[in-house]
């Protein structure tokens, strides 16, 4: 099970499968791994679906299929169940793979190690003009990878993820320092590619990313400060970067496309216009927001769904940021418990890593956020096994918070693109 989920991820994220020298093979590599690895895990024992993901994630699907037979496409109902239910699988398999740290850890490296390999191909592109899979820079200065990374702001997303993994493997001693040196300088080529990527949103994400650290680190005041500085800086750098502006064209017309989503919204707001048909309701362009995106494509009652499988993510990391330290005179244990905290802080980062870049992408339904999500509730179900004082998370007792919270983001999401049209 574990060597084929792993085969599974480098798959994903490698996608030597995709590369136009190999395509002609024709072999489905990807759902044979996934297939071989669900079949192992199905008999295996220990396993824990307590967590609400466990549950969220399958309504997610029955929720998208739904979608469709509402708006009278019950073929629609079935492509779902084909193209997002790989998603599922994978979720329930790594997620049962990530609850112990003798796994979670090589998995954060596999993860680490496979957005080496693509930073490298495109530190190849940016200085030859083509990468080893053949493929050239996008719009001749931008680079971009094969399949799903076809897109610089996708790779963005990607190296948004795995850099603060790639910063704690860097936090591990051994082999007299040098696997200390190579994931430093693994850190640095994953952030070096996120400039090549020439990506926007990237950038507001890695900010993010940041100012998150500094905040559970510093405090809000210093994040602020050090938000506040940093986007300034890039404004003043004449470069597509600093072109973050309301009234350029494509933040104008990502504006254009929130709002149109939201008008979805209010024709359809129980379930929404269905899956993978928003750009066909907006002159064939995307929301360009995977919230837009979720609320448009299904309604009120998927987004909650989707909004609270997002959600316990990120309240299981913080709950154990705001664990107190074990009462303890044990250094093992304090030791232990320090690495649980890196950890946390970890999955945190890459969590707002794909929720920064996602605010600008329509990236709702990618393999990549339940693979992350995967990763966090194997690490917080193993978390709650060494340290059973971390508290549990239950959807029944949550059945107001999420609805109240999606409709409080839906909300704030109305005011800001009426401000930004009122602005550009």
């Amino acid at each position: 099970m574990v060597f084929f989920i792993v085969v599974y991820i480098v798959l994903v994220l490698i996608r030597p499968q995709d590369y136009p020298q190999w395509a002609g093979l024709g072999i489905p590599f990807q759902p044979i791994a996934l297939a071989l690895a669900f079949l192992f895990w199905l008999p295996a024992r220990n396993k824990d679906l307590s967590a609400p993901q466990n549950l969220l994630l399958p309504l997610f699907l029955v929720a998208q299929m739904v979608s469709h037979i509402v708006n009278g496409w019950f073929g629609g109902a079935i492509e779902e169940l084909t193209t997002f239910g790989p998603a599922v699988i994978a979720f329930l398999v790594l997620s049962h793979v990530a609850a112990t740290r003798e796994r979670l850890v090589p998995l954060l490296a596999t993860f680490a190690l496979c957005s080496v390999v693509l930073a490298a191909h495109g530190i190849e592109q940016a200085e030859l003009g083509e990468g080893w899979t053949g493929i050239g820079l996008s719009q001749g200065t931008r680079i971009q990878y094969v399949g799903i990374f076809n897109d610089p702001n996708d790779l963005g997303m990607l190296f948004l993820i795995t850099l603060p993994m790639a910063l704690f493997l860097s936090t591990r001693g051994g082999w007299l320092g040098l696997r200390r040196l190579f994931w430093w300088i693994a850190a640095a080529a994953i952030a070096y590619a996120i400039y090549l990527t020439a990506s926007r949103g990237a950038v507001v994400a890695l900010l993010a990313v940041a100012a998150v650290w500094v905040w559970k680190r510093r405090g809000i005041v210093w994040a602020g400060l050090l938000g506040a500085g940093a986007l300034g800086a890039l404004l003043a750098l004449p470069s597509r970067l600093s072109e973050i502006d309301a009234s350029e064209s494509s933040a104008a017309g990502r504006v254009d496309a929130w709002f149109s989503g939201l008008e979805m919204f209010v024709s359809h707001p129980l379930f929404g216009i269905g899956p993978g048909l928003f750009a066909d309701n907006n002159a064939n362009l995307t929301a360009h927001n995977s919230f837009v995106l979720v609320i448009a494509e299904m309604g009120f009652v998927g987004y909650v769904i989707w909004l609270a499988f997002l959600g316990y993510g990120v309240l299981m990391t913080l709950a154990v940021l705001r664990q107190p330290t074990p009462a303890a005179t044990d250094a093992r244990v304090e030791a232990d418990w320090k690495t649980e905290r890196s950890l946390a802080m970890t999955l945190l980062l890459a969590q707002v890593g794909y929720l920064g870049t996602a605010f600008f992408l329509s990236r709702s339904y990618v393999i990549l956020l339940y693979l992350l999500a995967a990763l966090v509730l194997g690490w917080y179900t193993g978390a709650r096994r060494r340290w059973p004082d971390l508290p549990t998370f239950s959807l029944g007792r949550d059945l107001v918070r999420w609805p109240a919270f999606a409709v409080a983001t839906i909300i704030a999401l109305y005011l800001v693109v009426k401000v930004l049209l009122a602005t550009a």
